[in-house]
Protein backbone atom coordinates (compact mmCIF):
# COMPACT_ATOMS: atom_id res chain seq x y z
CA UNK A 1 0.00 0.00 0.00
CA UNK A 2 2.75 2.33 1.22
CA UNK A 3 4.37 1.38 -2.55
CA UNK A 4 1.05 2.33 -4.36
CA UNK A 5 0.85 5.59 -2.70
CA UNK A 6 4.35 6.93 -3.29
CA UNK A 7 3.66 6.31 -6.68
CA UNK A 8 0.89 8.16 -6.59
CA UNK A 9 1.97 11.15 -5.13
CA UNK A 10 5.50 10.90 -7.20
CA UNK A 11 2.97 11.18 -10.05
CA UNK A 12 1.00 13.93 -9.20
CA UNK A 13 4.25 16.09 -8.78
CA UNK A 14 4.79 15.14 -11.99
CA UNK A 15 1.88 16.02 -13.86
CA UNK A 16 2.62 19.35 -15.45
CA UNK A 17 5.89 17.69 -16.82
CA UNK A 18 3.30 14.66 -18.89
CA UNK A 19 0.96 16.96 -19.68
CA UNK A 20 3.75 19.84 -21.67
CA UNK A 21 5.30 16.34 -22.87
CA UNK A 22 1.54 14.91 -24.33
CA UNK A 23 0.57 18.82 -25.61
CA UNK A 24 3.79 18.54 -28.06
CA UNK A 25 2.64 15.54 -29.20
CA UNK A 26 5.75 13.12 -28.55
CA UNK A 27 4.83 10.94 -25.45
CA UNK A 28 1.22 10.41 -25.26
CA UNK A 29 -0.81 8.96 -22.41
CA UNK A 30 -3.93 6.68 -24.37
CA UNK A 31 -6.80 4.93 -22.47
CA UNK A 32 -5.97 1.20 -22.97
CA UNK A 33 -9.10 0.57 -24.62
CA UNK A 34 -9.07 2.74 -26.97
CA UNK A 35 -7.96 1.70 -30.95
CA UNK A 36 -4.26 2.50 -32.29
CA UNK A 37 -4.18 5.02 -34.70
CA UNK A 38 -4.71 2.84 -38.43
CA UNK A 39 -5.84 -0.04 -36.78
CA UNK A 40 -9.83 0.09 -35.85
CA UNK A 41 -9.38 -3.48 -34.87
CA UNK A 42 -6.48 -3.14 -32.09
CA UNK A 43 -6.25 -1.89 -29.02
CA UNK A 44 -3.37 -0.68 -26.70
CA UNK A 45 -4.38 -3.17 -24.00
CA UNK A 46 -3.91 -5.85 -27.29
CA UNK A 47 -0.79 -4.30 -27.68
CA UNK A 48 0.00 -4.74 -23.36
CA UNK A 49 -1.75 -8.34 -23.47
CA UNK A 50 1.94 -8.97 -25.85
CA UNK A 51 3.85 -8.25 -22.58
CA UNK A 52 1.46 -9.15 -19.39
CA UNK A 53 -0.84 -12.04 -21.69
CA UNK A 54 -3.61 -12.00 -18.23
CA UNK A 55 -4.08 -8.48 -18.97
CA UNK A 56 -7.63 -7.49 -18.10
CA UNK A 57 -9.74 -4.46 -17.11
CA UNK A 58 -11.65 -4.90 -13.54
CA UNK A 59 -14.80 -3.80 -12.30
CA UNK A 60 -13.32 -0.66 -11.24
CA UNK A 61 -11.95 0.39 -14.45
CA UNK A 62 -7.92 -0.32 -13.94
CA UNK A 63 -6.02 -3.08 -15.76
CA UNK A 64 -4.67 -5.90 -13.86
CA UNK A 65 -2.67 -8.67 -14.61
CA UNK A 66 0.39 -11.12 -13.35
CA UNK A 67 3.35 -11.64 -14.71
CA UNK A 68 4.80 -10.27 -18.00
CA UNK A 69 7.13 -12.22 -20.45
CA UNK A 70 10.27 -13.33 -19.45
CA UNK A 71 12.67 -10.48 -20.70
CA UNK A 72 16.35 -9.49 -20.01
CA UNK A 73 17.71 -6.11 -18.39
CA UNK A 74 18.74 -3.23 -20.73
CA UNK A 75 22.10 -3.14 -18.74
CA UNK A 76 22.58 -6.81 -19.74
CA UNK A 77 23.57 -7.76 -16.24
CA UNK A 78 20.87 -10.13 -13.82
CA UNK A 79 21.01 -7.35 -11.26
CA UNK A 80 17.77 -5.59 -12.46
CA UNK A 81 14.36 -5.79 -9.88
CA UNK A 82 11.77 -8.52 -10.17
CA UNK A 83 8.41 -8.01 -11.37
CA UNK A 84 5.61 -7.91 -8.77
CA UNK A 85 3.49 -11.20 -9.01
CA UNK A 86 0.50 -9.12 -10.03
CA UNK A 87 0.02 -5.99 -11.77
CA UNK A 88 -1.86 -2.85 -11.31
CA UNK A 89 -1.80 -0.88 -14.63
CA UNK A 90 -3.99 2.61 -14.48
CA UNK A 91 -2.18 3.21 -18.50
CA UNK A 92 0.81 3.38 -20.62
CA UNK A 93 2.84 5.90 -22.12
CA UNK A 94 3.54 5.88 -26.05
CA UNK A 95 6.16 7.63 -28.12
CA UNK A 96 6.30 7.16 -31.83
CA UNK A 97 10.28 6.51 -32.87
CA UNK A 98 12.24 5.98 -36.30
CA UNK A 99 13.87 2.76 -36.30
CA UNK A 100 16.27 1.57 -39.09
CA UNK A 101 14.00 4.36 -41.36
CA UNK A 102 11.13 2.36 -40.13
CA UNK A 103 8.04 3.57 -38.07
CA UNK A 104 8.27 1.75 -34.72
CA UNK A 105 5.74 1.96 -31.64
CA UNK A 106 7.10 1.88 -28.04
CA UNK A 107 5.18 1.49 -24.90
CA UNK A 108 6.94 1.98 -21.45
CA UNK A 109 4.78 -0.24 -18.63
CA UNK A 110 5.91 0.60 -14.71
CA UNK A 111 4.83 -2.45 -13.16
CA UNK A 112 5.61 -1.21 -9.69
CA UNK A 113 7.74 -3.32 -7.30
CA UNK A 114 7.86 -6.64 -6.09
CA UNK A 115 7.78 -7.24 -2.37
CA UNK A 116 11.53 -8.42 -2.10
CA UNK A 117 12.88 -5.45 -4.25
CA UNK A 118 13.88 -2.21 -3.78
CA UNK A 119 13.64 -1.56 -7.77
CA UNK A 120 10.83 -1.26 -9.53
CA UNK A 121 10.08 -3.01 -12.64
CA UNK A 122 9.32 -1.26 -16.22
CA UNK A 123 8.91 -2.77 -19.42
CA UNK A 124 9.72 -0.81 -22.45
CA UNK A 125 8.32 -2.74 -25.50
CA UNK A 126 8.98 -2.74 -29.21
CA UNK A 127 6.77 -2.88 -31.98
CA UNK A 128 5.92 -2.95 -35.75
CA UNK A 129 2.53 -1.36 -36.73
CA UNK A 130 3.00 -1.51 -40.38
CA UNK A 131 1.00 -4.59 -40.51
CA UNK A 132 -0.74 -6.78 -38.23
CA UNK A 133 1.20 -5.39 -34.82
CA UNK A 134 4.09 -7.73 -33.70
CA UNK A 135 5.94 -7.16 -30.30
CA UNK A 136 9.89 -6.97 -31.08
CA UNK A 137 11.34 -6.74 -28.07
CA UNK A 138 10.86 -5.89 -24.34
CA UNK A 139 13.39 -4.86 -22.01
CA UNK A 140 13.44 -4.13 -18.29
CA UNK A 141 14.84 -0.51 -17.91
CA UNK A 142 13.80 0.55 -14.49
CA UNK A 143 16.87 1.09 -11.96
CA UNK A 144 14.92 2.63 -9.52
CA UNK A 145 11.42 2.56 -7.92
CA UNK A 146 9.50 4.89 -10.40
CA UNK A 147 10.26 4.76 -14.21
CA UNK A 148 9.09 7.09 -17.14
CA UNK A 149 10.04 8.89 -20.77
CA UNK A 150 12.78 11.37 -20.02
CA UNK A 151 11.53 14.81 -21.68
CA UNK A 152 11.03 14.87 -24.92
CA UNK A 153 11.66 10.96 -24.80
CA UNK A 154 13.31 10.45 -27.90
CA UNK A 155 16.38 12.00 -29.58
CA UNK A 156 17.17 11.70 -33.25
CA UNK A 157 20.53 10.33 -34.11
CA UNK A 158 20.32 10.06 -38.04
CA UNK A 159 17.31 11.31 -40.70
CA UNK A 160 15.88 7.31 -39.78
CA UNK A 161 16.61 6.90 -36.13
CA UNK A 162 15.82 7.90 -32.72
CA UNK A 163 17.11 6.94 -29.00
CA UNK A 164 14.75 6.46 -26.84
CA UNK A 165 15.74 8.77 -23.41
CA UNK A 166 14.32 6.79 -19.96
CA UNK A 167 14.14 8.41 -16.24
CA UNK A 168 13.92 5.47 -13.34
CA UNK A 169 14.01 7.73 -9.99
CA UNK A 170 13.03 7.97 -6.21
CA UNK A 171 13.13 10.28 -3.49
CA UNK A 172 13.03 11.33 0.26
CA UNK A 173 12.60 14.33 2.08
CA UNK A 174 15.75 15.72 0.91
CA UNK A 175 17.26 14.14 -1.65
CA UNK A 176 16.32 12.85 -5.50
CA UNK A 177 18.05 9.87 -7.03
CA UNK A 178 17.42 9.76 -10.77
CA UNK A 179 19.21 7.28 -13.63
CA UNK A 180 19.04 7.97 -17.01
CA UNK A 181 19.29 5.16 -19.52
CA UNK A 182 19.98 5.94 -22.97
CA UNK A 183 18.42 3.57 -25.26
CA UNK A 184 19.08 3.17 -29.25
CA UNK A 185 16.79 0.39 -31.16
CA UNK A 186 19.11 -1.10 -33.97
CA UNK A 187 18.32 -4.00 -35.74
CA UNK A 188 14.84 -3.95 -33.65
CA UNK A 189 16.56 -5.04 -30.59
CA UNK A 190 17.12 -2.23 -28.05
CA UNK A 191 20.44 -1.28 -27.02
CA UNK A 192 22.25 0.64 -24.45
CA UNK A 193 24.18 3.78 -25.05
CA UNK A 194 24.70 4.28 -21.40
CA UNK A 195 23.21 5.34 -18.14
CA UNK A 196 23.95 8.46 -16.12
CA UNK A 197 23.46 8.95 -12.52
CA UNK A 198 22.50 12.30 -10.80
CA UNK A 199 21.54 13.39 -7.59
CA UNK A 200 19.80 16.37 -5.89
CA UNK A 201 20.23 17.75 -2.58
CA UNK A 202 17.60 20.51 -0.90
CA UNK A 203 18.66 21.13 2.59
CA UNK A 204 17.98 24.13 4.99
CA UNK A 205 22.06 25.59 4.34
CA UNK A 206 21.40 24.82 0.28
CA UNK A 207 20.06 22.98 -2.95
CA UNK A 208 22.10 21.52 -5.03
CA UNK A 209 20.86 20.46 -8.41
CA UNK A 210 22.18 18.13 -11.48
CA UNK A 211 20.69 18.67 -14.43
CA UNK A 212 21.14 16.55 -17.56
CA UNK A 213 20.85 17.52 -20.87
CA UNK A 214 21.50 15.75 -24.44
CA UNK A 215 22.48 17.42 -27.97
CA UNK A 216 23.37 15.85 -31.42
CA UNK A 217 26.76 17.09 -32.97
CA UNK A 218 27.08 16.68 -36.65
CA UNK A 219 29.69 13.24 -37.27
CA UNK A 220 30.67 11.60 -39.86
CA UNK A 221 28.93 8.22 -39.37
CA UNK A 222 26.36 6.56 -39.43
CA UNK A 223 24.79 7.93 -36.23
CA UNK A 224 25.19 11.47 -34.77
CA UNK A 225 27.85 11.99 -31.97
CA UNK A 226 25.97 12.68 -29.05
CA UNK A 227 26.87 15.38 -26.09
CA UNK A 228 25.75 14.68 -22.54
CA UNK A 229 26.14 17.71 -20.33
CA UNK A 230 25.26 17.53 -16.25
CA UNK A 231 24.97 21.11 -14.86
CA UNK A 232 25.92 20.60 -11.50
CA UNK A 233 24.40 24.03 -9.22
CA UNK A 234 24.94 24.91 -5.86
CA UNK A 235 22.68 27.28 -4.58
CA UNK A 236 22.85 28.61 -0.84
CA UNK A 237 19.11 29.45 0.76
CA UNK A 238 20.15 32.58 2.52
CA UNK A 239 18.51 31.07 5.69
CA UNK A 240 19.43 30.29 9.21
CA UNK A 241 20.86 27.02 9.48
CA UNK A 242 22.95 24.80 11.73
CA UNK A 243 25.31 24.59 9.26
CA UNK A 244 27.32 26.70 7.48
CA UNK A 245 25.94 27.01 3.62
CA UNK A 246 28.88 26.27 0.76
CA UNK A 247 29.52 28.88 -1.55
CA UNK A 248 27.56 29.26 -4.73
CA UNK A 249 29.17 27.52 -7.51
CA UNK A 250 28.21 25.79 -10.85
CA UNK A 251 29.51 23.47 -13.19
CA UNK A 252 28.85 21.52 -16.55
CA UNK A 253 30.74 18.40 -16.85
CA UNK A 254 30.13 16.88 -20.47
CA UNK A 255 30.99 13.74 -22.41
CA UNK A 256 30.70 12.51 -25.91
CA UNK A 257 29.49 9.80 -27.14
CA UNK A 258 30.50 8.78 -30.64
CA UNK A 259 29.58 5.81 -32.94
CA UNK A 260 32.34 3.25 -33.04
CA UNK A 261 31.95 1.30 -36.36
CA UNK A 262 34.15 -0.98 -35.37
CA UNK A 263 33.16 -2.26 -32.51
CA UNK A 264 29.58 -1.60 -33.80
CA UNK A 265 28.46 0.99 -30.60
CA UNK A 266 28.40 4.12 -29.05
CA UNK A 267 31.93 4.71 -27.27
CA UNK A 268 32.30 7.57 -24.63
CA UNK A 269 35.32 9.69 -24.70
CA UNK A 270 36.06 10.31 -20.86
CA UNK A 271 34.96 8.57 -17.53
CA UNK A 272 33.75 11.80 -16.26
CA UNK A 273 30.08 10.45 -15.43
CA UNK A 274 31.55 7.52 -13.46
CA UNK A 275 33.44 10.08 -11.38
CA UNK A 276 30.87 12.23 -10.92
CA UNK A 277 28.56 9.28 -9.84
CA UNK A 278 31.77 8.21 -7.20
CA UNK A 279 31.83 11.85 -5.59
CA UNK A 280 27.64 11.58 -5.33
CA UNK A 281 27.83 8.25 -3.66
CA UNK A 282 29.58 9.98 -0.69
CA UNK A 283 27.07 12.26 -0.61
CA UNK A 284 24.42 9.99 -0.47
Amino acid sequence: MTSILLRFIFACLILPWLWGTAAAQVVRFPDLGSAVPGHKDVTYLDLARMVIPDLKIGADGSYGGTLPIEMRDISGSDDGGSPPSTTNLPNAAVLGIKAGGKDRLTMLFDLGQAEDSAEGYAVLALYDLTSKPKLLDAVNVAADRSTYFRDPGKLSLSAGDDAVMIMSTHFNSNQGYVSTPLIMVRNDRFELVDTIYTFDENLCAYKRTQNLAFKTLEDSQSYAAIKATVTDTTAPSGESCDDAPPEASSRDISVTYRWDKAASRYARDSDAFERLSAENAKRF
